[in-house]
């Protein structure tokens, strides 16, 4: 993988961007959660935030490199569960493991799911929504049938893993270390890197991708397994942070997830938005959660905004598309 060539320059305007929306919201919220409740602020209301919001945000880092290849990944909530299961029972049977090995197993086992997925929807020509809807039932079922309904609690973890969750490097909690990480390694190899062009280029128009002699295949199961694995590493960090898992861990984080990855800009119609605006969309639906319960809002409220959320951000793009298309249209008039 090596740095494109020729990259044209790209004007950044601030006044423009989706991700300027979503900050001001964010800070808007966050100013009058607090003026009501001066405690939300608190450091250990922070601290919460930040770490849900990681598990999250690594979630959809993965999930918007796919949709911005025009598919989906409705699995990873699925893959999460499996991971987390598939880590705690390593790390209770072998105590003496250390935490990178409890990594690499997660990032393994969500990597493995992601090319099965990748596969089924290249060669079996299925769409990826049919695929993945069918997979997270079925490594659903896989867990539960694991699980025998049993759970592995935080008293059968070793210290260093459950600790891993409340450590920090200069302050910054280590989940967050990591999904600041992710996103921003993400983010750069998807501006700086040919492989990120040619996924952009492939959400754009896929036909004309693979006329531009574009490797499809190639990208398109990269982009599975990169969302497999980093459904996976958040597994770990879900263990981590939480202690006790079952057979139920992560169910229902793939359509906050994907919430995330619409509200932070990435088109659901593939080829454009950013990495990053996912991450701040999965810290701004993090902080709403966190909001309605401070400021004491029935939490079925909360489906309800992000419901509107998605709808908005839906119509915002189709209105960017529609002044785009007319733009070109009188700018070739004009030619």
């Amino acid at each position: 993988m090596t740095p494109a060539a020729a990259r044209p320059p790209i004007k950044f305007d601030i006044l423009k961007t989706r991700e300027l929306g979503i900050v001001l919201a964010l800070a808007a919220l966050v100013l009058y959660t607090t003026i009501n409740n001066p405690r939300f602020l608190s450091g250990q209301s922070v601290r919460d935030n930040l770490l849900n919001t990681a598990i999250l945000a690594v979630m959809a880092t993965g999930q918007a490199v796919v949709v911005i290849t025009r598919n989906i990944d409705l699995s990873v909530g699925s893959v999460l569960g499996i991971s987390a299961f598939a880590v705690a029972t390593v790390m209770s049977d072998h105590p003496g493991l250390p935490m990178i090995i409890a990594i690499l197993v997660g990032l393994a086992v969500g990597a493995a799911a992601g090319l099965l997925n990748g596969v089924l929807v290249r060669y079996g020509k299925v769409p990826a929504l049919v695929v993945t809807l069918g997979t997270l039932y079925m490594y659903r079922g896989i867990t539960y049938s694991w699980a025998g309904g049993s759970q592995v609690n935080a008293d059968e973890l070793p210290a260093h893993f459950l600790n891993f969750a409340n450590d920090n490097l200069l302050g910054v909690p280590w989940l967050v270390l990591i999904a600041l990480l992710v996103v921003g390694a993400t983010t750069w190899v998807m501006r700086n890197y040919r492989v990120g062009r040619e996924l952009y280029a492939m959400g754009s128009s896929p036909p004309a991708a693979e006329l531009a002699g574009i490797k499809v295949a190639r990208n398109l199961l990269g982009a599975f397994v990169l969302s497999g694995a980093l459904a996976g590493l958040a597994g770990v960090l879900f263990a981590a942070r939480f202690g006790t898992v079952d057979a139920s861990a992560g169910t229902g984080y793939e359509l906050n997830v994907v919430a995330a990855v619409v509200v932070g800009g990435v088109a659901v119609f593939g080829g454009s938005g950013t990495v990053w605006g996912a991450g701040l969309g999965a810290l701004l639906l993090t902080v709403i959660s966190s909001a309605l319960a401070v400021l004491d809002i029935n939490q079925f409220w909360q489906q309800a905004i992000v419901g509107a959320l998605i709808v908005l951000a839906i119509g915002a793009d189709r209105l960017v598309a529609v002044r785009i298309a007319r733009s070109l249209r009188k700018r070739d008039a004009h030619v």
